[in-house]
């Protein structure tokens, strides 16, 4: 028989740690803590598997898993003392998701399930305190009315609001029991109104309604987007924990927080967190009511006159910083804490690793190997490398004139600057468009996911440092300021109202999620400073992976950047990108519409002295490192005239009747340019071109070689070759033009002519063209391209669809299609090396940054990935982990 059920509670456990795949995170989790005697409330876990039955067998489950549901409520019930349903002593649960990964506030979540029209007077009697008795019901009312019944949770809001305002109540803490009651009678009558039939009122029903609506949360929007965002496969599933239920609003001896025991923003060994005296968890994860801090040093520090825990309740805080040391201790890591505290008695409702910046990821990281807690080896797995690009990019200059509106909380650090939207969907339909937004709410939802993705930056005006926009604006590496308080949002006429001012719609902010600054206009920005903890993680790394990283790189910007970054070279330089300047774009225009060899060496030859210069620039900034040049690769399109000025312009270098230009630019029209006259294509019939391109490199490399100092060796890569033959021509042509200006030299220099494999033909002839070929780069993006026949510029209108649908597990052009590309590469990587041993293999596609695609490269045996300058690093710690990996398995 499977066992669909696992309990866990009473210092005892029938999982642990090692069962997250089939617990979840939360349930495995919730396990271990019981095991290692920590005081957590007693219940039970329906499995992962029975997600993925309930979607195998249209939504229905397992014969026997009712039984084994009954026999584990039973459990619970004689652990707690406490029957479920019980009039006179009822057992009260929470029914919660808990998938492998921490996915915060993505999926659905019930509290007090099990009160009903007689259950709450038990639980009056029983709890001595009707206010909370009745208080409990109105919060289940409304919470399983919205998330298992469909009712929006803005009724109950309303009805609430329009109670305190008859009443003139202006907390929620001044409500009488006879309030809760009377808003408990309204909340059913409201979801009648709604549904047409009564609140159920079997518990029985409510319970497996609850874990219905976990199981159905799998699926919904949000969670569909988080797990896109954070490739999360879907096939994963999620568990339900049934926990019986402990009450941190039982009056002034109870409370409930979240904490951390590090800082998840800085990484900082302190702890960080919040709580709210007589509340339940939802009211500090909502960001329904701003917290208090958890100890006195982060009360000072925010200058906040509420008591902190460590003040109000002292010997429970201390009983939790002992919890503090026993699970980082356990763990080996930093823990994300939940608890609850009834009446004087603390329990633990959850941990798991935090969620941490990439700043805080680096820090604790290093600490805890400097304080042999893990090893180097451990700490370099500890970071994921993609956060890493968190700390490459400018911060606020500390110099800068700011217009300071007010100051929130520093809930995610970072810098942003964009316009100001209100909505979700316009921040992700704007920033589509190029636009650069601040996503602006009261306080965040889940339903927000994909607004807050598609942000620069998150601004509300409530909540606390563990509410959702904080929690999961750290997950996504977004600068997030929280409980803005001084700031009146007003969601109807999208405006902002702060001392005095108003913010309009579109208005430009800039946010410091450090400091929790939130400014009118654009701040200036200074860059970052990469050593310390980074260094330091970033040489052990080194020290492992066996991947060298080089960038792609055509401007001595990008190459000194990337050098910084510790870019092994350039392993992509696409010298078409450096005629575009308005000074050289004539004279390439005018190669290019000549009709006669002589007219495009005269272009050729105005052309000549900048390429060379060019050469020399990078070639001095990148000494003593190899520097793959790509030789003209431009679909023709791109650099033909298209306004009449431009033709004139034209017409005038070349001394030719501009009608005469139009002509032949209409002779040079493709109808699919990305495939036509192109790369090796023009040099065949072009020969001129790469001749130019090669005089160029040869010279430079000379010229720099002259001045003393490490050597240079450049890489003259032939583009879009699909055959040995095309290789052939063009290497012959290329090699008898250095070989001649290396001889007139009298100096020594080694250079290397190698392809790019960019066409499935290229791929499978591997074997042929590595004759002719002493080195292969994989050009991924184009690789892609026709291996597909999708269309990089033109997919995005549908690739979301093709993600949504299952077709694909993610977008092709920015994580490599092992299955199909990547086969490919494979194939003409195990090719190129039957023939030539010595084959120096590399990939120059933008998934050279990707770490899945790194990991992949590292598998089969290349020897370098190229990229972008301010993914090197990403690439550095993703091939040392891919290393590691490799070493484990």
């Amino acid at each position: 028989m499977t066992n669909w059920v696992y309990t866990f509670g009473d210092g005892k456990a029938e999982g642990d740690a090692s069962m997250k795949n089939l617990l979840g995170g939360k349930g495995a989790n919730l396990a271990e803590m019981s095991n290692i005697g920590l005081p957590v409330p007693p219940g039970f876990t329906i499995t992962t598997e029975v997600c993925t039955y309930y979607y195998a067998h249209q939504d229905t489950y397992p014969t026997d898993l009712k039984d084994q549901v009954t026999a584990a409520l039973t459990q619970v019930e004689k652990t707690v003392g406490a029957t479920f349903g019980d009039a006179e002593n009822p057992l009260l649960v929470s029914v919660r998701s808990g998938a492998r990964v921490s996915m915060p506030g993505m999926m659905d979540t019930v509290l007090n399930l099990g009160l009903n029209d007689i259950t709450v007077e038990g639980l009056a009697k029983q709890s001595g305190d009707p206010r909370f008795a009745y208080d409990s019901y109105r919060r289940f009312i409304q919470m399983y009315s919205d998330v298992v019944l469909g009712v929006d949770h803005y009724n109950f809001e309303e009805l609430l609001e329009i109670h305190k305002e008859e009443n003139g109540y202006v907390l929620d803490t001044e409500l009488s029991a006879e309030d809760w009651k009377e808003l408990a009678q309204a909340f059913k009558q409201k979801t009648e109104d709604v549904l047409g039939k009564p609140f159920p009122q079997d518990v029985h029903e409510q319970l497996w309604g609850a874990v219905n609506a976990v199981f159905g949360s799998w699926m919904i929007d949000r969670a569909k987007t988080y797990r896109r965002i954070h490739n999360i496969p879907g096939d994963w599933g999620t568990a339900v924990n049934v926990q019986s239920m402990v009450f941190g609003n039982m009056g002034d001896t109870s409370a409930t927080g979240v904490t951390f025991t590090r800082d998840p923003a800085t990484g900082e060994n302190t702890y960080y967190g919040e709580y709210l005296i007589n509340a339940q968890g939802e009211d500090v994860v909502a960001g329904i009511r701003t917290p208090q801090n958890l100890t006195k040093a982060s009360r000072l520090k925010a200058g906040s006159d509420m008591p902190s825990m460590e003040e109000a309740m002292p010997d429970v805080y201390g009983e939790l910083a002992d919890v503090f040391v026993k699970l980082e201790a356990h763990y080996r890591d930093m823990q994300d804490i939940e608890f609850t505290v009834q009446k004087g008695k603390l329990w633990i409702l959850q941990t798991r690793s935090g969620k941490r910046t990439a700043k805080a990821a680096l820090k604790i990281a290093v600490d805890m190997a400097e304080d042999k807690i893990i090893t180097e080896e451990e700490a370099i797995l500890r970071v994921e490398p993609a956060a890493l690009d968190q700390l490459l990019h400018p911060t606020l200059d500390p110099d800068a004139v700011k217009d300071i509106l007010t100051i929130g909380l520093p809930a995610s650090p970072g810098a942003a600057c964009g316009i100001a939207v209100f909505t979700a969907d316009e921040a992700e339909e704007l920033a589509k468009n190029g636009k650069k937004v601040i996503l602006v709410r009261q306080e965040t939802s889940p339903e927000d996911i994909h607004g807050m993705h598609a942000a620069e930056g998150i601004l509300t005006s409530r909540g606390g440092m563990t509410s959702h926009a904080a929690v999961v604006a750290r997950g996504m590496g977004r600068p997030c300021v929280s409980g803005a308080g001084a700031l009146h949002i007003d969601m109807d006429s999208k405006t902002i109202k702060v001392m005095g001012r108003v913010i309009q719609n579109h208005d430009i902010l800039t946010l410091d999620g450090s400091s929790g600054e939130v400014m009118f206009g654009e701040v200036e920005t200074v860059q970052p400073e990469l050593s310390g903890d980074f260094s330091k993680l970033m040489g052990w790394a080194d020290k492992i992976r066996r991947l060298k990283v080089r960038t792609n790189a055509e401007t001595p910007l990008d190459a000194r950047t990337a050098r910084e970054f510790g870019a092994e070279g350039i392993g992509l330089c696409r010298t078409e990108h450096m005629f575009f300047d308005a000074d050289r774009i004539i004279n390439v225009r005018q190669m290019i519409l000549s009709e006669d060899k002589a007219g495009r060496e005269l272009a050729l030859a105005k052309l000549l002295p900048v390429q060379k210069q060019d050469f020399v620039d990078l070639f001095t900034i990148m000494r003593g490192l190899p520097v793959t040049v790509r030789l003209l690769d431009p679909p023709l399109h791109e650099f033909l005239p298209q306004k009449a000025e431009d033709f004139a312009s034209v017409a005038a270098a070349m001394d030719a009747p501009v009608e005469q230009l139009k002509m032949r630019a209409e002779t040079l029209h493709e109808f699919n340019p990305m495939l036509g006259h192109r790369g090796c294509r023009l040099g065949i019939s072009y020969p001129e071109i790469y001749e130019m391109q090669a005089r160029a490199i040869i010279e430079a490399a000379l010229e720099v070689s002259r001045d003393g100092g490490d050597a240079i060796v450049p890489e003259i890569m032939i583009p879009l070759v699909g055959s040995r033959k095309e290789l052939e021509i063009l290497k012959i042509k290329v090699s008898a033009i250095a070989d001649e200006i290396i001889a007139a030299s009298g100096a020594r220099l080694t250079y290397m002519v190698g392809t790019m494999i960019e066409l499935p033909r290229a791929a499978l002839q591997a074997g042929e063209i590595a004759h002719e070929a002493e080195f292969f780069s994989f050009g991924t993006n184009d690789l892609t391209q026709t291996t597909y026949g999708i269309s990089r510029d033109d997919s995005a209108n549908f690739l979301d669809d093709y993600i949504q649908a299952g077709i694909f597990e993610q977008d092709p052009f920015v994580s490599i299609d092992q299955d199909g590309v990547g086969e490919l590469v494979k194939i003409a990587a195990e090719r190129g090396r039957a023939t030539r041993a010595d084959l120096k293999l590399g990939i120059c596609g933008e998934h050279g940054g990707d770490p899945a695609s790194v990991e992949f490269c590292h598998r089969i045996g290349l020897d370098y990935v190229s990229c972008s300058p301010y993914r090197v690093p990403i690439a550095r710690l993703a091939a040392a982990q891919a290393q590691l990996k490799e070493k484990q398995a």
